[in-house]
């Protein structure tokens, strides 16, 4: 199914499911009106001489009962003997009208201002979800994740604390459902389907709340992947280990990296750990008369003991680079490698000195 069919599908699901919704929350004043039309309706057709006539069938008795609530009556007052029907003539507008303005024009305006229920309609919207990913606080971090998510083409519901969240608007204008409330609490995860869900990634500020969240979630769903953000490198593995998390990244394990290679003047483009072998992705510029000029990509593998990611020379991006391509002056070169390759990298680089 396409992503548009996909949207029209949930969106048709959400409607029905607000639409029961709100008949739960209104049904007393609905049921007041229903029976306040089908009575009068009955009771007009029953006593249908009082109005003068030999008969009276229920659907214009039904549509007199309806005129009369909003004070246009169809049909002529009753006459003296039918005291009854002129009590009702005075009952049925009064109690009409509080039950239109109780419930059926609450019921009207709720169903089609989304924007002023809030969050009901994004419960609303995160109940159509299935597996989706969670992510929990739609802070600087959050906000991006929702982001990378969304390219990967996943579906995501977001669960945000503070209402005035510097994202939360933002990341509804991405489509994604965000619930306002705390991803703590048992009731709130499962609003946002966590037990459809295929992750939950809880990456709020308090290391505490994410194992709490963590935790919840597994226990209500032990197949979901949790991704967990932690500040503790030494407790982001115990977490890992003892708790059974696939993966809990420390964020200062994952910044440390990318601080180190910058302060080295490496163009770092990003860092990661393969086990505890730290990995940089780094782009080269070879310089002229340097000494990687006429080296060949599996000499520059093979001697430095890294690996090229991909070569670009004049807007043309080679991802899989012939291991007998030369390197000349200007050549882009990507590459994967730990700090001392790439600082024997950047040695080689540096243009030769000429003597005199």
């Amino acid at each position: 199914m396409s992503n548009v069919g996909r949207r029209w599908r949930r969106i048709i699901r959400a409607e029905l499911r607000d639409i029961r919704v709100l008949l739960q929350e209104s049904w007393v004043p609905l049921f007041l009106f229903f029976v306040i039309l089908v009575g009068g309706a009955l009771l007009f057709q029953h006593y249908h001489s009082c109005f003068d006539r030999d008969e009276l069938d229920f659907g214009e008795a039904l549509y007199a009962t309806f005129s009369l609530v909003f004070f246009n009556p169809t049909l002529a007052f009753p006459s003296n003997e039918c005291w009854c029907l002129r009590v009702a003539y005075g009952l049925i507008p009064i109690l009409g009208l509080a039950a239109v303005v109780d419930g059926v024009l609450r019921f009207g305006v709720a169903l089609v201002s989304k924007r002023d229920r809030g969050q009901k309609w994004q419960v609303a919207m995160a109940s159509t979800y299935d597996n989706h990913v969670i992510v929990c606080g739609t802070g600087r971090v959050g906000y991006r994740v929702i982001q990378e998510l969304l390219r990967y083409g996943r579906e995501v519901v977001a669960i945000e604390r503070n209402p005035e969240g510097r994202f939360v608007e933002k990341a509804k204008a991405l489509g994604v459902p965000v619930i306002i409330a705390n991803a703590r609490r048992s009731a709130n995860l499962i609003q946002a389907g966590v037990k459809q869900a295929d992750a939950i990634i809880p990456c709020t500020d308090d290391e505490l709340a994410n194992l709490d969240i963590a935790l919840d979630a597994r226990d209500m769903n032990p197949h979901i992947k949790v991704v967990m953000r932690m500040f503790d490198s030494d407790l982001a593995r115990r977490v890992e280990k003892g708790f059974g998390i696939h993966t809990a990244f420390s964020t200062s394990a994952l910044a440390a990296p990318i601080f180190a290679a910058a302060s080295m003047r490496f163009d770092v483009k990003h860092s990661f750990y393969v086990g505890d072998t730290l990995l940089n992705l780094s782009t080269v510029h070879v310089r002229a008369n340097s000494a990687l000029v006429g080296w060949s990509v599996e000499r520059l593998e093979a001697d430095l003991g890294l690996r090229v990611v991909c070569h670009q020379v004049g807007g043309c991006t080679d991802l899989n680079p012939d291991a007998h391509l030369e390197l000349k002056a200007g050549d882009e070169v990507l590459v994967m490698a730990t700090l001392d390759a790439l600082e024997r990298l950047n040695y080689l680089n540096k243009p030769a000195k000429h003597t005199i």
